[in-house]
């Protein structure tokens, strides 16, 4: 049988690293909340 395990969150160990077949990491480049811009309706919440 195939089994599809999905772990979210950060700070996954080196070991569990390892083990997966896919790891990915989404990193904020730039973001409008920095230049003071409140969190929009619809997008943020």
């Amino acid at each position: 049988p195939t089994v599809s395990l999905v772990l979210t969150g950060r700070g996954a160990s080196q070991k569990i690293q390892d083990q997966a077949d896919l790891v990915s990491e989404v990193r904020e480049i730039k973001h409008h909340w920095r230049q003071g811009i409140p969190a929009q309706a619809g997008i943020e919440h």
